[in-house]
């Protein structure tokens, strides 16, 4: 969701009588009801991407993590409801989004542990934003960047889900500099994208991360991999490897076991 700069803390709106959901916003459930985020009726909304994202990202209590692009707050609040005492710090461009973050961090009770800062990710390289976090600073960094290009996706009629879409080649590769900057040697970065995406995921990461694990995810057995999540280690020069992946769906509708524990139970899914 970048498409301009910005930097300024977010002003979180007054909050709704407790239990309301305010116009143009859906309540969704995740991690078995765990969670109530709300998000907007039209436009992007956050799916089981970010809950898959969340359960690889192998941090441990008490660390800090920083995510490229929050959203509505599902991918962080995910790895706090599933790590005690973890930090996390995310950027977003869009204000409705931040602010709709910042309220489901209070709405789950996880407001100590989430910061957001409105903002571009581009700028967490500069060196003049004091407020902003430092370089080198974070134990893991996270992202579901946007998924269309901007010579492919049709514009859509919604602004906020066309800055989504806004998002070059040049932007992913920019999102994959900038994580590999704010976290720590040894520090993780971690991605989810469309399987497509997977040849320009890797060029960014070349030379920046290394002992890379490519994880598929398949919508059902014998079909081709819809999803990748894709995790690098900054200072590593370790070897990649392509891991079996997870299989969605069962012959039915149904979840797999496999994707139901992580999806219903917060199950980490541990790529190393």
């Amino acid at each position: 969701m970048q498409t301009t700069s910005a930097q300024t803390s977010v002003a979180t709106p007054p909050p709704a009588a407790p239990g309301a959901v305010p116009p143009s916003l859906t309540e969704d459930a995740f991690l078995g009801g765990r969670l109530k985020i709300l998000q907007p009726e039209k436009g992007y909304r956050a799916g089981i991407d970010s809950v898959f994202l969340a359960s690889t990202v192998p941090c441990a209590p008490g660390e800090s993590l920083f995510e490229a692009g929050i959203g509505t707050g599902v991918a962080a609040l995910c790895i706090a409801a599933r790590v005690k005492d973890v930090t996390i710090t995310g950027i977003e461009i869009a204000a409705r989004y931040a602010m709709m973050a910042e309220q489901n961090a209070k709405r789950n009770d996880f407001e100590r542990q989430v910061r957001v800062i409105k903002g571009d990710v581009k700028d967490a390289m500069r060196r003049d934003l004091t407020h902003w976090p430092a370089h080198n600073s974070f134990n893991h960094a996270f992202a579901n960047p946007p998924f269309f290009d901007n010579d492919k996706a049709t514009q859509s009629p919604n602004p906020l889900k066309a800055q989504a879409n806004s998002f070059s080649p040049e932007d992913l590769e920019m999102w994959v500099k900038v994580m590999t900057t704010m976290v720590v040697l040894r520090g993780t970065v971690t991605l989810v994208h469309r399987s497509e995406a997977l040849g320009r995921i890797l060029t960014a990461m070349e030379g920046k991360l290394g002992d890379i694990r490519v994880a598929p995810l398949y919508a059902r057995e014998g079909m081709a991999a819809s999803r990748v999540i894709v995790q690098g280690v900054k200072g590593s020069r370790g070897p990649l490897q392509l891991l079996p992946g997870l299989v969605l769906h069962s012959a039915g509708a149904q979840f797999t076991p496999e994707a139901q524990a992580i999806l219903r139970d917060a199950l980490a899914w541990r790529l190393r």
